[in-house]
């Protein structure tokens, strides 16, 4: 791996001993309490269930660790390697050896990823054989050099449930999880073995343990590989309440939830969106205290809203990160928000840790040339570019900001933050 984390190393020079910790809670979380499973069948597809092990109506929160403190989550939507994207990065990568660089498509993002103590992406795509062929829609495949330049951006951990994670077949999806292992980014979503597929990703941060876990509404048709129903979590509200509640029943302070789900180019959130929300957040364990701590969106191209339901913060969609739309009608697809969440130690429940800071930036995949990802909130001047792209860059931001606040989310407390 080229380059390093910056900021996010020195916020996390002293978690060495909590990361190695959150290792091992990875294999408790893959123990009893998350085994059995199975298949089932619903819309034509096989899914996995948890079965069996799990405390019944789930386990109130373990205690919260010496030296609790709040951190901050930042996420991003849908990365997506269009063939002239990857043009670009085999252009940035020209004379160094490496075949392809993201890390300058990248690089305009980078602070606000590095600064996070926790930071999770949505990793949408498989990656290809070494060499190629690289594609595009409708069944893509990326190089594997993406997975360095988000490390390097400072990402922690990737859902990797999509529509699109069968696009190359069971070896595409090894394959994509192989090169995120190696380049040391969690992830959870998709699975090589159904141990795997039964864990969440687990992360720490604050002195709390964090569960990420991931579901899409479906892989285009594509059938789960043969023998291998666990290898995509497909949605089911029992079964990601079961899931949520079982993590943490295995030590989880805060459960985060990435979900692949909605209408395509749609700004509203769709029936199925708001059922869902409305339930997983309505759902508590014997506690009283909600299941999952946070809901992530992904899918639908387009910035969408964030709303506090049941008092849980939902992000209903953020749109791609890393997109190339040139159609009038799909410019919109180039927008997306990143929401950052500080959680801290809840004083009424002792370990748990609850939303104190909801915040949200702008951010506008600039196809160039040279194509490059933007922070469109962070500076005020479009970071130095011309007046074209100042004005490019400040109808951006105001898009994503009204989709964003179109369902009453900055009456709920969410602020626009501009670093």
């Amino acid at each position: 791996m080229q380059g390093g984390h910056g900021m996010k190393v020195s916020a996390k020079a002293g978690a060495a001993a909590a990361g190695l910790a959150a290792v091992a809670a990875a294999a408790v979380f893959a123990g009893p309490a998350l085994l059995g499973g199975g298949a089932g069948e619903k819309g034509g597809a096989a899914e996995q269930r948890l079965t069996g092990g799990r405390p019944e109506g789930g386990a109130a929160s373990p205690s919260a660790p010496p030296g609790a403190r709040p951190f901050t989550l930042v996420a991003t939507g849908d990365t997506i390697p269009y063939p002239s994207i990857i043009a670009q990065a085999a252009s940035d990568a020209a004379g160094s050896g490496a075949g392809h660089d993201f890390r300058r498509i990248l690089a305009g993002v980078k602070p606000v990823v590095e600064a996070a103590d926790l930071a999770i992406c949505h990793h949408e795509i498989p990656y290809g054989r070494p060499g190629g062929p690289y594609t595009g829609y409708p069944a893509f495949k990326a190089p594997h050099q993406l997975a360095d330049a988000l490390r390097d951006a400072g990402y922690d951990s990737c859902s990797t449930a999509s529509n699109h994670t069968l696009d190359d077949g069971w070896d595409g999806l090894v394959r994509t999880l192989d090169h995120l292992d190696r380049a040391g980014i969690k992830h959870v979503g998709s699975a090589r073995t159904p141990e795997e597929a039964k864990a969440p990703a687990v992360l720490s941060a604050g002195g709390a343990t964090v569960a990420q876990l991931d579901y899409t509404y479906g892989t285009n048709g594509i059938p789960l590989p043969a023998g291998k129903p666990w290898a995509v979590n497909l949605i089911d509200k029992d079964r990601i309440i079961a899931d949520a509640r079982a993590a943490r029943a295995a030590g989880a302070h805060v459960v985060v939830l990435s979900i692949h789900w909605g209408s395509e180019w749609q700004t509203a959130p769709d029936k199925q969106q708001q059922e869902l929300a409305q339930a997983l957040t309505a759902s508590r364990g014997p506690d009283g205290l909600p299941d999952i701590d946070l809901i992530l969106g992904t899918h639908n191209h387009v910035p969408q809203p964030y709303e506090k339901v049941n008092g849980t913060w939902v992000v209903y969609g953020m749109g791609d990160q890393i997109a190339s739309f040139y159609e009038p009608e799909k410019l919109r697809g180039n927008m997306s928000s990143i929401p950052r969440f500080t959680f801290a130690p809840a004083a009424a429940h002792p370990g748990r840790w609850e939303v104190v800071k909801a915040e949200y930036l702008t951010s506008f995949s600039d196809r160039g040339a040279p194509f490059r990802v933007v922070c469109t909130s962070c500076t005020a001047d479009g970071g130095g570019a011309g007046a074209a792209k100042r004005s490019e860059y400040a109808a951006a931001d105001r898009q994503i900001s009204e989709a964003v606040l179109s369902r009453g989310a900055g009456g709920q407390g969410l602020v626009r933050a501009v670093k």
